[in-house]
């Protein structure tokens, strides 16, 4: 009898995207009008081909990866060392991966989702089939309030409302004041009252002295979330935080990985975990975490990069393999984003995303749509669009 042929690596290919925002997006250390998405193809022997994304906000205001610098890696270093490997062994190859190239987690989340991507279509199962099974079919999807004007904030959120779309919100601050970020969302919790879920996200921009003067008046206004007060490297602080107050405290750019989960879990700085693909370095060190969080009774968001379509399906398969999400997803990356890249876009609705059920990852790319806003190298370029120009 025949031994089966070995699939293989053929090629590894990665562009980066520009796409417009539908408006500027303001977090506590940069105002996004764009996000650049770095897209991966990988083509194997028997004909499979894998797509992955590997995405950031800001350049390198938010973390140490850039597009630019995702690419780079990828193409530098990653993929000569997968080329020809067998592309059915993606565990085992995604460790050698990560004993040649050290950090570096967009990159390497990228790489590894257009491999399982490649094999869910070779064995015609989604990934969530591959990472534990399926065990929801839809997940509900917060939407980020990130205009900075209270008023047009609440018109915007009666709009998801009234639409259906959204029903739990998240408020960037930390540009401002406490006392003037505390009244801005007091002033939207009071306008949408029960509801709606609202939550915020302080990206790290408080000290402790700052956290302690502004929770209990966020806990006070009806907030029932607050992400990452302080920096990512204030544990101890943290932990103090979460164990002084009853308002949910949850750990974001605190999460490196699966020892930073360990590390926060042991030490009590966290009542949540969010977890993003790219953040943790792959779909499977991303479930990873979630067990290290599951097991220390610390609860579980779907959290996002504002990736595009590709990484929001990916992020889907993990999170939807998971028993329980108590504090629902982010998901939202691709509603900020004028245009669609997906030959079939992904379903929102009923306050919620369905988890796509073909094989692999899901969802596949509108080719000329990419090759539309594809960059013709490094610098960024954004194109005019109907719906960027107001036409």
């Amino acid at each position: 009898m025949n031994a089966p042929t070995e699939v293989r690596v053929d090629t590894v290919e990665t562009i980066l995207v520009d796409v417009p925002t539908i408006r500027p997006h303001k977090l506590s250390m940069h105002t996004m009008n764009s996000q650049t998405l770095v897209l991966v193809t990988i083509r194997c022997s028997d004909g499979t081909i894998g797509i992955g994304e590997g995405t950031t906000i800001g350049g390198l205001s938010y973390g140490e990866e850039s597009p630019e610098g995702i690419k780079l890696t990828i193409d530098t270093y990653i993929a000569p060392a997968i080329v020809g490997a067998d592309a059915s062994r993606v565990a085992a190859l995604m460790g050698q991966v990560k004993q040649r190239v050290r950090g570096n987690r967009f990159a390497t989340c990228a790489v590894e989702t257009a491999l399982l991507d490649a094999l869910g279509k070779r064995l015609g199962l989604p990934v969530s089939e591959l990472l534990g099974g399926r065990q929801h079919q839809t997940l509900p999807v917060a939407w980020t309030l990130a205009s900075g004007n209270t008023t047009r904030d609440i018109e915007e959120a009666e709009r998801m409302l009234d639409a259906r779309r959204h029903n739990i919100f998240k408020l960037k601050i930390g540009l401002r004041s406490v006392n003037d970020d505390v009244a801005h969302v007091a002033a939207i919790k009071r306008a949408l009252g029960d509801r709606a879920s609202v939550r915020v996200d302080v990206n790290q921009a408080w000290s402790e002295v700052d956290a302690r003067r502004g929770i209990p008046a966020l806990e006070a206004a009806g907030v029932d979330l607050i992400e990452q007060p302080l920096s990512r490297d204030d544990r101890g602080a943290q932990a103090r935080l979460s164990g002084r107050f009853a308002v949910a405290i949850m750990a974001d750019e605190a999460l490196h990985g699966v020892r930073d989960a360990f590390d926060i879990a042991a030490r009590g700085a966290a009542d949540v975990f969010a977890l993003k693909i790219n953040q943790a370095g792959g779909l499977y060190d991303a479930a990873r975490m979630a067990a290290i969080g599951e097991s220390a009774g610390i609860g579980l968001y779907g959290g996002t990069m504002l990736e595009g379509g590709v990484g929001t399906a990916a992020s889907a398969q993990v999170f939807s393999a998971l028993p329980k999400l108590t504090w629902g997803t982010e998901l939202f990356g691709p509603l900020l984003l004028t245009e669609e890249i997906l030959a079939t876009p992904l379903r929102y609705g009923d306050f919620a995303l369905e988890v796509p059920t073909a094989p692999g990852i899901g969802v596949e790319l509108d080719m000329d749509r990419v090759a539309f806003f594809q960059r013709d190298g490094f610098t960024p370029r954004i194109r005019a669009t109907a719906a960027t120009s107001g036409a």
